[in-house]
């Protein structure tokens, strides 16, 4: 296989925080404000979503490694918005770079690594 992408793709997604998205409703914590598990989910459907029109037919992406950090509380209502830049192309390992924040700023940020698949192969393996 042979990828027809290189680093310097950007993606971007926005969320508002729901009830649904909070630390006491994931279980991660006692709080209703955004949850670590639900940031980290919204950096990696950034990522994902960035690459899917570069990749060919029938592949698709797994993240396989997170190291974010998440330093701001964002309370329910207010928006997310998560920006991720692929930084580094290394055969079907991507890794990016990704940022969130909300309408006061940053609130997260780290590195994601994701694999290229070939998706029927890879349910078969399963």
């Amino acid at each position: 296989m042979d990828l027809q992408i290189q680093a310097g793709v950007k993606g971007r997604e926005t969320v508002v925080v729901e009830a649904k998205d909070t630390a006491a409703n994931y279980g991660s914590g006692l709080v209703e404000v955004y949850a670590t598990p639900a940031m980290v989910a919204l950096m990696e459907k950034t990522c994902l979503q960035s690459v899917l029109p570069f990749l060919p037919e029938g592949h698709g992406t797994v993240g396989v490694k997170v190291n974010i950090s998440h330093s701001k509380a964002t309370p329910v209502g207010m928006q997310v918005v998560c920006e991720s830049e692929l930084i580094e192309v290394d055969r079907r390992r991507l890794v990016f770079e990704v940022v969130a924040c909300d309408e006061g700023g940053e609130i997260g940020r780290g590195t994601h690594e994701r694999f290229v698949i070939d998706t029927e192969k890879f349910m078969a393996k399963l």
